[in-house]
């Protein structure tokens, strides 16, 4: 279990976060052998990708929407010094190539994971994931606990909590609710029904960053990049469930080891999802990355890396 000095530690390490500006090539490392590609088919016509390094403890990590595997190429490596790390696209993210189904939300990427992880005969394992993957983490937790060593999530967006948020944040989290419902959710489907897939990534894009110009002010190469993964979208937005719903009930039956991993710098809806998630949340931490927003696993690597390995290090004692 965590304790006081594991926070301690932990909340030390987080606010070493606006010095931790250090090249990648003051770091001396040996050459290591790099990831192998492999596909697993977990059944019912689904195969996912996916890259793995290392030996040891299973250390699953899970990327956000209008991304793949790919997200993780940074961490995979050092990670792998001490786990076997492991990054696969969830089912409709490049580059694989599933049926298009009804249906399809977190829940059905939580229960893809749960088939994966059975595939490779992984027993439990540790689980990181960002943004939409970490909604997926938690799905997952909440669905399979039993597969689970430690979670981390790093802003998971539940949005289905902000209409539950308690006493004087009520109101803040339906007006926020809201406002994705009205600015962002509606017309991605509009234009997602409209078979316009670029037009509801950009309503996505604008929307978060708070910038109506934001998605036309990417350079060409990381537009094309992200509407590579734009599918999951595709099937999503015109017979899925953007953010299926989840209680607050649900998030307190999860009961492993959890770090929230929040940016500083985030959107304002997800830093009060992660509050919420901390409060429910039986066995957490909850750590804010300073000079970090949504992107903390780009904008603070190290940070983050040595925040998650000292975690799951406390959990395994």
């Amino acid at each position: 279990p965590m304790n006081a000095s594991f926070r301690t530690i932990v909340l030390a390490l987080a606010a070493l976060a606006p010095a931790a500006s250090v090249s990648a090539a003051s770091i001396p490392n040996a050459p290591v052998p790099g990831p192998s590609f492999k596909t697993a088919d977990i059944g019912g016509g689904i195969t996912l990708h996916y890259a793995q390094e290392g030996t040891g403890a299973p250390l699953i990590f899970v990327h956000g929407s209008i991304s793949d595997y790919g997200y993780w190429e940074d961490q995979i490596g050092p990670f792998s010094k001490h786990y076997r790390a492991i990054a696969y696209s969830r089912r409709y993210n490049y580059p694989n190539s599933n049926p298009s189904r009804a249906g399809y939300s977190a829940v059905t990427d939580a229960d893809d994971l749960a088939a994966f992880i059975k595939k490779l005969h992984l027993g439990k394992v540790y689980l990181i994931g960002h943004s939409y993957g970490a909604l997926t983490a938690l799905f997952f937790a909440s669905r399979h606990p039993e597969l689970v060593r430690a979670v981390v999530l790093a802003e998971a967006p539940a949005v289905p909590l902000l209409r539950d948020l308690p006493g004087n944040r009520a109101r803040e989290g339906v007006n926020e609710a809201n406002d994705i419902d009205r600015r962002m959710i509606a017309p991605m489907k509009a234009a997602f029904r409209r078979g316009r897939t670029e037009l509801g990534v950009a309503t996505f894009v604008d929307y978060v960053y708070g910038d109506p110009n934001a998605w036309a002010k990417m350079s060409a190469s990381s537009r094309a990049q992200t509407m590579r993964d734009a599918h999951e979208w595709d099937v999503m937005l015109t017979s899925g469930t953007l953010f299926p719903p989840i209680t607050p009930q649900e998030v307190e039956k999860v009961t492993m080891p959890v770090m929230v991993l929040s940016g500083d710098k985030s959107y304002h809806f997800l830093t009060l999802i992660d509050q919420e998630l901390a409060s429910l949340l039986p066995e957490n931490v909850h750590v804010i990355v300073h000079g970090a927003g949504h992107q903390m696993w780009y904008q603070q690597p190290a940070i983050c890396r040595g925040l998650v390995e000292a975690f799951f290090e406390q959990t395994a004692q």
